[in-house]
């Protein structure tokens, strides 16, 4: 075996092991504890490893959409302090749409979800859509079945997220969110 396809195989295995064939998936969304085990199905969609989601990234064959919340600003602050978000770093080429994995969504968090998924695939529903946000996080699982749910049909859901992807020494690049439609400007950092 060539060095090359050994760490393939290996990252393979790697992946497979954040899969977590005990935990089941849910009829709905996941609601609360979002930073726990994630099954190791979507059903409907295809779940992928590290190596996969790097072959489909450097065919370019599909949209990476991430769905990592944007830290809240904190409660208290002293009048006048600056507040900058942490960075995100993203696989390149993603688009970030933040706080859409939550299992229940406010209207016109829904909105900007279906709006934003809409311009990634340029409204074809078959187009192939890579859901993710970091390992053991159910935000990525609760967006790939709600977009699922607006009928796109190719759906990949890659559980391991930046996590996995920084793990494989994969690039990553700097992130600013979709612009919401009340919003002019994305959120400095």
């Amino acid at each position: 075996m060539t060095p090359k396809l050994a760490g393939v195989v290996l990252l393979g295995i790697a992946s497979a092991a954040f899969a977590q064939p005990n935990v089941t998936e849910p009829e709905d969304y996941r609601t609360e504890n979002y930073r726990a085990p994630v099954p190791a199905t979507l059903t409907g969609a295809r779940v992928l490893t590290t190596a996969e989601a790097a072959a489909i990234w450097r065919a370019k064959s599909g949209v990476f959409i991430d769905v990592l919340p944007r830290p809240p600003k904190p409660k208290g602050l002293p009048e006048g302090t600056v507040w900058r978000n942490k960075p995100r770093f993203d696989i390149p080429g993603s688009i970030w749409l933040p706080d859409t994995g939550y299992g229940r969504l406010a209207p016109v968090t829904e909105h900007y979800l279906q709006r934003g998924v809409a311009g990634a695939s340029h409204g074809d529903k078959a187009a192939l859509l890579v859901v993710y946000c970091q390992a053991d996080c159910w935000m990525s699982w609760n967006a790939a079945k709600r977009i699922l749910s607006y009928g796109y049909s190719n759906i990949a859901w890659y559980p391991e997220g930046t996590d996995g992807w920084e793990r494989a020494n994969l690039p990553l690049t700097e992130a600013q969110p979709e612009l919401r439609p009340d919003e002019d400007t994305p959120p400095s950092h």
